[in-house]
């Protein structure tokens, strides 16, 4: 076979696992060669297999997106009110209602149109331009036209443009964190790996997208487009439809519910008053018409649409960008939030915490890269001058290094290997600075880490030219390297090989990446450092632990989160040893084992609904496994909010109720699939947003409560009227007029609603309770008879009275309105009383709502333009104070049926029916 190959790839039945084969194995199973393809055989292999790029999904026109948009039984609500107020000839209320019809339509065109951009930005993490071998020669082509069989060249900076099969390596480090959650960027090799490694652990493959961040490397492409890890992504995504959120499914069930009820309850009247009571069928029909006009909740849209945007601004300033809506009552009714670990969770800036020297154990404070902390012992810090091996410990971490800390403003950054940078950090914390160490033992030469080694060694002078070599690494390499080591005064002893090992095991088992220390006082044996300056003679200083700590107001949140009644679950991509030591300090996963994506493989559906309710920590997890963990959690009647930063967390997003991504370091794939975007990429901005999502949803709760009771008062008056063959009490353009006065003036005051306390006590709602409990339903009951008897009571004694019926009708309506207005103060509270200071003036907006309530009302009353139109007419005094007097009537019976329910075991069951 030649090194350059000419015969045409076979198409497979199914694509062998690259990364269990070794590297000539891959290029004769693609038929190449160490020298790539031709250039007539790239063409052949171009048409064969397609362009290296991402397929479109065939998408709907923007016409039909839009008009699907009406495709909702709230709309079809508001445009029935519509016809209805139109028929009337109320043509105001026609143009307000067909405006929120049009705005909600468009709000949703626009999201659907951002959810679809998700997969665009997948597309865009496609390198533009690759380094491939054609005809023997190095060329620069658009990486579209790769295809399987080319050899590509890597270097420092490039993105992956295809999947590879690494068949050379020099210091290959790939940052894998946006396809894998891997924390830290990935030493890669050409050895096979097994059958089941994860993804994170095929070492000899590079994946599209990731980007390489330190070294060289070469491999054969094994797949493109579609057929790449991330092209089975985008599949994924483009499969998966968004979960509509709890509310959406309430709305949606109650308005089926209610136009059901109305068209019954119509229908009925209907037949009634024409074949029972002997009314025209044109008087019956106005009858009913005013009837389903007084029974539609027209204002119901609107105030979702104002709450839910209040509630946007709200967590605007809590640093959570949402991007859709619904999404803001949405994380209030979570039951689990699946949180990714790395940046989310923790700080994403590896720290030391842990210096293990000979006998000593030094605990480091502080965390992340500000250089803020302390080195202690047993609990008492140490100057790191008196104790010679802590401080010989931290000058071989800053030398021995190839990273840079700097300050960035009110924050510091690390250049290079994050690993690096947290002993740069340790140095600035004892006081020993870079630059310092730099000025007084200058770097003469280097060995630069690879993975075969598993070392870096520097080769440092003093002024007087005094040699020094430090070494660091893997602490089984560097023990095998050392002939004695470094006792508590710095003096050198024999070398307890055994006192090591057990402490690298006791480091390790607190979830810390170990690194060893060791130093030789010799000249290279050569001109320059090198591998024979590496075989012995080296004094251990010491280990040191660290790790990506988790953020102080994570802790915390979590544990509101707990607090709350909702489970906290970590889903990462990183070790399990790693994973489970960030869970215990959160309080995540404790007492419990963690699982494997490995693991969730071999689970079928049935055992993993119940695995993944009894297990908190998940490790190792690829989009696959992640996707099938919101899904299982789901199928169990949870309400799941995902967290991630990731292209490979973007399936789960989509599919979770609440899809949560990082904002600073996050890619733009899992952004566009997500929800709700953190502007601080901190898990304790979700716990406020959960606060804000359950607020919103007391808020929608209180509006229902407030406006069924005013529309069922005003059915029940026109019901009465027909049975009871009453004159009619209120017109279809009164009721019009009260429910145009009740929303727009008193019921949108709800929406500004202040979160009560205590809210983050209570478990979260059950996601299959309906928006009307049992006991909702008796409280609307209630005050609708309350506001039918005070209304229709008002209007009949007018009537007896000898009062004309335009002025029955005007107290009847001002009675009916009244009533609303006390209610609204009662309705801040769902169950407490208002009956004090905050209750009654805690909100000024329900204060100002009825003061343009009366207003309104007194224009409606005294104007005479609203005579003609409503045929209202001017009231009394004492026409104003029976008025009152049904209104108190309402309050006080609202307030003591409060009372009864928190001080009596009947009221306590009655709110819990």
């Amino acid at each position: 076979m030649t090194d350059r190959a000419t015969s045409v790839t076979p198409t497979p039945a199914a694509a062998p696992l690259w990364h269990t084969l070794p590297e000539a194995a891959a290029l004769s199973q693609l038929q190449t060669g160490e020298h790539g393809l031709s250039a007539a055989e790239a063409a052949r292999r171009l048409a064969q297999h397609g362009p290296n790029r991402l397929p479109e999904q065939r998408r709907r026109s923007a016409l039909m997106r839009f008009l699907m948009q009406f495709h909702n039984v709230l709309l079809y609500v508001m445009m029935a009110s519509a016809v209805i107020t139109a028929f009337l000839g109320h043509w105001i209320d026609t143009g307000v209602l067909l405006a929120a019809v049009l705005i909600n339509a468009v709000i949703g065109f626009i999201q659907e149109g951002k959810a679809e951009s998700a997969l665009d930005a997948i597309r865009a993490m496609l390198s533009p331009h690759a380094v491939a071998e054609r005809d023997g020669e190095r060329r620069e082509i658009d990486a579209a036209e790769l295809v399987p069989g080319d050899i590509v060249h890597l270097i420092s900076g490039d993105r992956v443009p295809a999947d590879l099969r690494l068949i050379s390596t020099k210091e290959l480090r790939v940052e894998e964190a946006a396809l894998t959650g891997e924390s830290l960027p990935v030493e890669k090799a050409t050895a096979a790996v097994a059958q089941d490694a994860p993804l994170g652990d095929r070492y000899g493959m590079a994946y599209s997208g990731t980007v390489v961040v330190y070294g060289q490397a070469r491999g054969v492409v094994v797949a493109t487009g579609s057929h790449t890890e991330l092209g089975r992504i985008n599949q994924m995504l483009s499969s998966i439809e968004s979960m509509s959120t709890p509310l959406l499914r309430q709305v949606d069930r109650f308005g089926r519910t209610l136009a059901v009820v109305i068209l019954a309850v119509c229908a009925v009247l209907f037949l009634v008053g024409t074949l029972w009571r002997g009314h025209s069928a044109a008087e019956m029909f106005m009858m009913v018409v005013a009837l389903a006009a007084s029974a539609i909740p027209e204002g119901l849209p609107a105030l979702m649409t104002v709450t839910l945007a209040l509630g946007v601004q709200r967590m605007a300033r809590r640093r959570a960008i949402v991007r859709r809506l619904p999404a803001v009552e949405a994380l209030g009714s979570v039951t689990v939030i699946c949180s990714d670990k790395t940046g989310t969770l923790t700080r994403n800036e590896m720290t030391v915490q842990r210096v293990v020297c000979a006998g000593r154990a030094y605990d480091v404070s502080g965390v992340g890269y500000e250089p803020g902390g302390e080195c202690t012992l047993d609990g008492r810090a140490v100057a790191v001058a008196d104790t010679p091996a802590l401080a010989q410990a931290v000058r071989a971490a800053v030398l021995c290094n190839d990273a840079v800390l700097r300050p960035d403003g009110t924050h510091w950054r690390v250049e290079g290997d994050p690993t690096e940078g947290a002993l740069l950090v340790l140095g600035e914390k004892t006081g020993y600075a870079q630059a310092q160490g730099e000025a007084e033992w200058p770097r003469r030469d280097s060995i630069p880490f690879e993975s075969e080694n598993r070392y870096m060694a520097t080769l440092h002078r003093d002024a007087s030219g005094s040699p020094l070599i430090y070494a660091k690494g893997a602490p089984e390499r560097i023990l095998d390297m050392s002939a004695d080591q470094l006792d508590a005064q710095g003096a050198r002893v024999p070398l307890d090989v055994d006192y090591w090992r057990r402490m690298a095991t006791d480091t390790a088992a607190k979830g810390l990446r170990l690194l060893a220390l060791a130093v030789k006082h010799a000249e290279p044996a050569g001109a320059t450092l090198g591998a024979a300056d590496m075989e012995g003679g080296y004094t251990m200083i010491a280990l040191v632990g660290m790790m990506d700590p988790p953020r102080s107001e994570a802790i915390d949140a979590v544990a509101r989160c707990h607090e709350a009644g909702i489970v906290v679950k970590m889903i990462t991509g990183d070790h399990a040893e790693t994973a489970r030591a960030i869970g215990a300090q959160l309080d995540i996963g404790v007492g419990k084992p963690a699982v494997t994506g490995a693991e969730v493989a071999l689970m079928d559906d049935a055992t993993l609904r119940e695995t993944v309710l009894g297990v908190d920590v998940f490790a190792r997890a690829s989009p696959e496994h992640k996707l099938r963990l919101v899904q299982a959690m789901q199928a169990g009647g949870q309400v799941v909010s995902m967290t991630g930063d990731g292209v490979n967390d973007a399936p789960a997003l989509k599919r979770a109720e609440v899809g949560v991504a990082m904002g600073l370091k996050g890619t733009e794939a899992a952004k566009e699939a997500a929800d709700m975007v953190l502007a601080d990429d901190n898990f304790a901005t979700i716990a406020a947003a959960v606060q804000e999502g359950r607020g919103v949803y007391d808020n929608l709760r209180k509006f229902v409560l407030f406006m069924l009771p005013t529309n069922g008062g005003e059915a029940l008056i026109v019901i009465l009227a027909i049975l009871f063959q009453f004159a009619l009490p209120i017109t279809p353009a009164q009721v019009l007029w009260i429910n145009l006065v009740t929303s727009s003036c008193l019921g949108l005051a709800l929406a500004f609603e202040p979160t009560e306390a205590g809210i983050m006590q209570r478990a979260p709602r059950p996601p299959g309770q309906p928006l009307l409990s049992g006991f909702f339903v008796w409280r609307v009951v209630m005050v609708s008879a309350l506001m039918a008897a005070g209304g229709l009571g008002m209007f009949l004694w007018e009537l007896r009275n000898g009062t004309s019926i335009e002025t029955a009708r005007t107290m009847a309506v001002n009675a009916i309105v009244m009533a609303e207005m006390f209610y609204l103060v009662n309705s801040r509270s769902i169950f407490g009383s208002i009956l004090n200071r905050q209750g009654l003036f805690g909100n000024p907006y329900v204060l100002m709502s009825i003061g343009a309530c009366l207003l309104l009302q007194l224009g409606y009353t005294y104007l005479p333009i609203m005579h003609t139109v409503f045929d209202s007419a001017p009231l009394s005094l004492l026409n104003w104070a029976e008025v009152i007097g049904v209104g108190l009537l309402v309050f006080l019976v609202a307030e003591f049926e409060k009372w009864v329910i928190g001080h009596t075991a009947l009221g306590k069951r009655l709110a819990q029916f």
